[in-house]
Formats: structure tokens, sequence, C-alpha cells
């Protein structure tokens, strides 16, 4: 009896020294503006949500660039895309309701819903504020799937269509981020809403990756630190257990507009065949896969995964009427690039 009384103080011991070292109480956005806020940031409310947004480059261009981030991510995933771009487009990205210093919704917009189609109203509204009428829209991953919705929901304003990675395809990961898989388990998601280990937050961000030495500490430091931004993990949960019944295939079929589909070649999340159901569904659709890249390739390469992108604009003197090089069918599974 005395060893099984010693056995549970050492176990309480252990869970308290364990809490203590990973529990992170929530931050407020005035606490996290210096570091993740700096210009050309800018905030403003929209039906009384608050968002964080930046609007950069050239402000005569008729069709706006608008760049859409991932589960988990933000604004900041564009900025090596945003950088080369903007001596020539106006490039506008934002944090979705729920991510980054923009929060989870509130306002006029329903609390807990985070479906990519409320998202993509959300954006159209967001877009209305701004006095943006016609754009050329892209995203990556939850991005993706929000902006090939708001193609479909708002076709007479969007000129082109960028998807990165994107979701919209039932698919299995072929390996899953540690932090996702906390987020649709119950009990589990609660307990992560005030423990988080950064470790956890790690692991996310280097499995996306291809090249996980690309990883730097101040990377890390700014999806560990946005993630805890007041209310965001609760909206991380949430989000988590929708995505798994919002597919709705049926209606990429229906989209008839210029896209450029880009994928990593070792995106182990969502898999390069998921590239190939795109392009198969969408007329006219052009693809490039990249070597050696994962989920997030604007992110971990952007010097290389925005060459396609400014082609496929017009920006590149050489190929300016937006086509790709011709190349061979498409091969998910391999390195290829090709114009249908």
């Amino acid at each position: 009896m005395q060893g099984l009384v010693r056995a549970l103080g050492v176990l309480m011991m252990l869970t308290a020294l364990a809490v203590s070292l990973t529990y992170v109480p929530d931050r407020s956005v005035e606490s996290l503006v210096t570091s993740w806020a700096p210009p050309p940031s800018d905030f403003m409310y929209v039906k009384g949500q608050f968002v964080h947004f930046r609007d950069e480059g050239l402000r005569s261009d008729p069709t706006p660039l608008v760049l859409i981030h991932g589960t988990g991510a933000s604004l900041h995933t564009w900025q090596g895309w945003a950088a080369d771009l903007r001596a020539r487009k106006r490039v506008i990205t934002f944090d979705l309701p729920g991510f980054g210093l923009t929060g989870p919704f509130g306002g006029d917009y329903p609390r807990d819903d985070y479906h990519a189609d409320t998202l993509a109203r959300f954006t159209l509204d967001f877009l209305d504020a701004m006095h943006v009428q016609r754009f050329i829209v892209g995203g990556n991953s939850l991005g993706g799937d929000v902006a090939w919705r708001i193609a479909t929901l708002a076709p007479a304003r969007v000129d082109k269509l960028i998807l990165v990675d994107a979701t919209g395809y039932r698919f299995v990961p072929e390996r899953e981020p540690l932090g996702f898989q906390f987020a649709r388990t119950p009990v589990l998601n609660r307990i992560g809403e005030y423990l988080t280990p950064r470790s956890v937050v790690e692991d996310g961000v280097k499995s996306v990756y291809a090249d996980p030495s690309r990883v730097s500490g101040t990377l890390v430091d700014r999806y560990f630190e946005l993630l805890t931004r007041e209310g965001n993990r609760r909206a991380f949960n949430i989000g988590m257990q929708q995505a798994a019944t919002d597919p709705a295939p049926e209606r990429i079929k229906t989209l008839k507009l210029p896209t450029l589909i880009l994928w990593g070649a070792q995106d182990h999340l969502v898999p390069p065949v998921n590239a190939a159901h795109f392009h198969d569904d969408i007329a006219g659709s052009q693809v490039m896969i990249f070597p050696g890249l994962g989920h997030v390739p604007q992110e971990e390469d952007a010097r290389t995964s925005v060459v396609p992108v400014r082609t496929f604009l017009g920006l590149d003197p050489q190929t300016g009427n937006g086509a790709l090089p011709p190349a061979s069918a498409p091969s998910p599974a391999r390195s290829a690039e090709t114009s249908r």
C-alpha cells in the first residue's frame, strides 16, 4: 500500500510538472502585433469581424491577386510570393477567421461555423469592404478549398484561379501532423486548448515541409504564437472537425475559368494524386508538380514556386500569354508540368 501511495505521488508530481511546462494561456492581439504585424500589415472590421490583412503593390491593378492561407497558417505564408509580385501586381493577403491575428468569428458571423463555404462568403465580404470587385484568387490547402468555392459562388468576379496543394476531395493523408489528430479527438482537443507543447507545433510544421531543415526557430515561433492568439485553438479544433464533412467535389466540375494547379511532389498531407483530380475536373487547367517540395511550396521555396505564377499571370515577358511550357501528361506522383 505504501508503494502504491508513493507511486501515485510521483505520478501526480510528474503530471503537475508536465502541466506547468505545457500550459500556455491565450495571448491578446496587442501582445502579438509588434512581432507579427509590422508594415504593411493593417487592420479593419468587416461586419463587426476584426481582420488582419496586407494590401501591397500596384494599386492601379484592375484584377488584384488575393491569396488565402491554409489550416494553422496565416497571411505570412505568402510573404515570398508577395515580395516577388508586388512590383507588377496588387497582392492582397489576410488572416482567415479562426487563424492568425484575425481570431475567431465575431460580429455578424456565426461563432462556430468554420466550413469552407462560410469562409468563402466572408472573403467576398472582405473584398467588398476593400472595394475590390474583380480579382484573381489563389489558396493553399484549406485556402485553396476556399478559393475554388469563391469561384463557384461568384464566378463573374473571379478572373483566374490558383490552387496550391488544395483540398476539395476526400483523401487519406500519408502522414498527418499530431496536432491535427489531437484536434479531432474528443477530450484531447479540449485539453489542447490549454496545454500546447511547442514541440507539437514544431512537428506539425516540419511534417508539411519536404525538407525539415528549412524550418527555422523563428518560423516555429510564428506558428506557435499565432495559434495561441485568444480563441484560435478552440476555432482550430472546431474547424478540423467540420472539415471531415465538408468536401463538395461535384462543384469543382462546374468551374470554367483559367486555373493553375501547383503541388509539392512530397506532399504527405494532401497527396499529389489530388492534383490530377483537379486537372481532370477543371477544363483548360494547367498543372505543375514541384520535386523536392511538400504541402506548402509557396512557403518552403517561394522563389521556385512563384515562377509558374508569374507566367500564368502574364508577368513573364518570355511567356506573356499565360501558358506554361508544354510537357507530357501530368503524373502526380512524379515531377511534371503540363497545360491542358
